[in-house]
């Protein structure tokens, strides 16, 4: 291997050690634990040989396969008739023949083998062992694997443990498979050919399109029937594929594809979550448009109930008008005055008291049926805007669900959230004081015990009917007090201008204030319940405002990632060994 071929490798690594440095930030900043430990792992091995993991069932004959594959002689694996591999093993070169203890469930075999040099195997538990840890551990081995190799008994190489490991192998982490069927020496020809074309079979319907599959005699092997132990098409295999140089690239290149595939388990999480982060952005952005449309609808209902009250006030005040006017001619006057002193009919005094009078109790009556007939439309237009927003609260739909692959703690998050949401919304509702509002009850002593102990939106045609009747009586009623101060002690003759004058004044002072009072404090108190009902969705938006700013951030580093693996691949495609 030539020197600038060594420095560019050399180089190549760093930069990939320093990506999968990024990636395991990545996934410790996403929270996956796991995942960030499988990418530990992986950096962790991006210095190591090109590495092989052995699986398989137990007694599939795993160890005899690795004894007769390295061919030094010795049993490097151990062998016997009940299952012995209760650990990983982990078959690396070394000077001297020597056995770590990494854990109780993982050691190292250091051995002086030349093959070993370009070359680690591991040696794994049967897929099938119920031994504790042993198929965890095993996954955790594969994600940094470069070659995984399946030895299946070529008795029965159909066992559904076998093929279920492999369904993860090849499903989660596209792994390149080779298949062996040991102890052929057991078969005869005829039967041996058959199981090799049936592991074919299901390797194809599996998803790989040109399977390897090597049928060999582990025991012809170490016995010296070298022609008739099959080793030497296994052997050919990994010499023109692996070895002879070709390893250190090929191991670069699998840890390249491993990093873009744990890359893009995560941005395929990240676009899910980002399709909920939509759909709640459009979701919140429904609730502010509805209760926008439910605030003008209600404050539509104000204006047609002050037109109407507008109306009936100036029907009556008119009529008031003309009829003081006439009252207050000269003859009318003198004939009051004269009929008076002579008879029991009412003085001019007693009749502008009389016609006051009269203005309070046709003005009131005229105004409550308007107020009760608008009141009970802003009131139903308030509860509309409550219920359909309860409403879209419970059919909030889920996107990211709570059992994802990556993202289940965010979905959890997101789910207590909207639950919290529901929860307390369903008593907001059933509160009668969040209906109330302090600037329309400034003396809490003109709340009736009904309408203080109600329950929620039930009461609000109740509170309107309540302040309305309330705040316009407060304002005809002091209109009227002032006429009935106007006609007090009037005379005749030169006050009559001064009194149509100061009537007219009255009226149209009255006029402006019911209009701009009832207006102004309805339309408030609709925007208050508004924002009341947008204020519980405070949790919610603190939520989007998060996720926004992790779903941007986790994507740049993302992109960041599968574009500096981009250019190395590359790289070294151009890259001759």
């Amino acid at each position: 291997m030539s020197s600038i071929f060594n420095q560019n490798l050399k180089a190549y690594r760093s930069q990939i050690d320093e990506i999968v440095k990024d990636l395991h930030d990545l996934t410790t900043g996403i929270g996956h634990h796991e995942l960030a430990k499988t990418v530990s792992e992986l950096r962790n091995r991006i210095q190591e040989p090109f590495m092989f993991v052995i699986v398989g069932e137990v007694k599939a004959g795993k160890s005899s396969f690795i004894n007769a594959l390295l061919d030094t002689g010795k049993e490097i694996c151990k062998v016997a008739p009940s299952p012995m591999t209760d650990t990983i093993q982990q078959i690396i070169y070394g000077e001297k023949e020597e056995v770590v203890v990494i854990n109780p469930y993982l050691k190292k075999i250091l051995q002086p083998v030349e093959i070993l040099k370009e070359i680690a195997i591991v040696d794994t538990p049967g897929t099938n062992t119920i031994a504790e840890h042993h198929q965890e551990i095993t996954e955790s081995f594969i994600p940094a694997s470069d070659l995984i190799v399946f030895v299946f008994e070529s008795k029965n190489p159909y066992r559904q443990s076998a093929w279920d490991f492999f369904n993860y192998i090849h499903e989660d982490w596209r792994k390149k498979v080779i298949f062996v069927l040991q102890q052929k020496d057991l078969m005869p020809i005829d039967d041996l050919n058959i199981n090799i074309n049936g592991v074919k079979e299901h390797a194809i319907k599996k998803g790989i399109s040109s399977p390897n599959v090597f049928a060999v005699s582990a025991k012809d092997e170490l016995e010296g029937r070298k022609e008739e132990s099959g080793f030497q098409h296994i052997k050919k295999y990994i010499s023109d594929n692996i070895t002879g140089g070709k390893a250190p690239k090929l191991k670069l290149q699998n840890n390249i594809d491993t990093s873009k595939n744990i890359n893009e388990r995560i941005f395929k999480g990240l676009k899910l979550r980002k399709e909920q982060w939509d759909a709640d952005v459009e979701f919140r952005n429904d609730i502010r448009a509805t209760l926008d449309g439910q605030e003008k609808k209600s404050n539509t209902q104000v204006d047609v109930l002050v037109e109407n009250l507008l109306t009936a006030y100036d029907r009556t005040t008119y009529k008031k008008e003309e009829e003081l006017k006439n009252g207050l001619g000269f003859f009318s006057l003198v004939r009051r005055q004269v009929t008076s002193i002579f008879g029991k009919k009412e003085s001019a005094k007693d009749w502008l008291e009389g016609l006051a009078k009269n203005l309070e109790t046709e003005l009131n009556a005229e105004l409550k049926d308007k107020l009760n007939d608008g009141v009970v439309d802003i009131a139903d237009s308030i509860q509309q805007m409550a219920k359909m927003i309860d409403l879209k609260i419970k059919s909030s739909s889920t996107i990211l669900k709570n059992n994802h692959d990556i993202f289940s703690d965010i979905a959890e998050r997101r789910s207590n959230v909207l639950k919290d949401l529901q929860e307390a919304f369903s008593k907001f509702m059933k509160r009668s004081e969040n209906f109330t509002d302090d600037e329309l009850f400034p003396d809490k002593n003109t709340l009736s015990p009904n309408l203080a102990t109600g329950s929620g939106i039930a009461v609000v045609g109740v509170i309107l009917a309540t302040v309305t009747n309330g705040m316009v009586f407060d304002i005809t009623g002091g209109i009227l007090t002032t006429i009935g101060f106007l006609f007090a002690g009037v005379s005749v003759g030169r006050q009559r201008r001064k009194i149509v004058d100061g009537f007219h004044a009255e009226i149209a002072k009255g006029r402006l204030q019911l209009e701009e009072e009832v207006s102004s404090k309805l339309k408030n108190y609709v925007n208050n319940i508004k924002e009341k009902i947008d204020g519980n969705f405070q949790e919610f938006d603190d939520l989007l405002e998060m996720e926004e700013k992790q779903i941007r951030e986790l994507g740049q580093k993302h992109q960041s990632i599968i574009t500096r693996l981009g250019e190395i691949e590359g790289k070294l495609e151009t890259m001759e060994v």
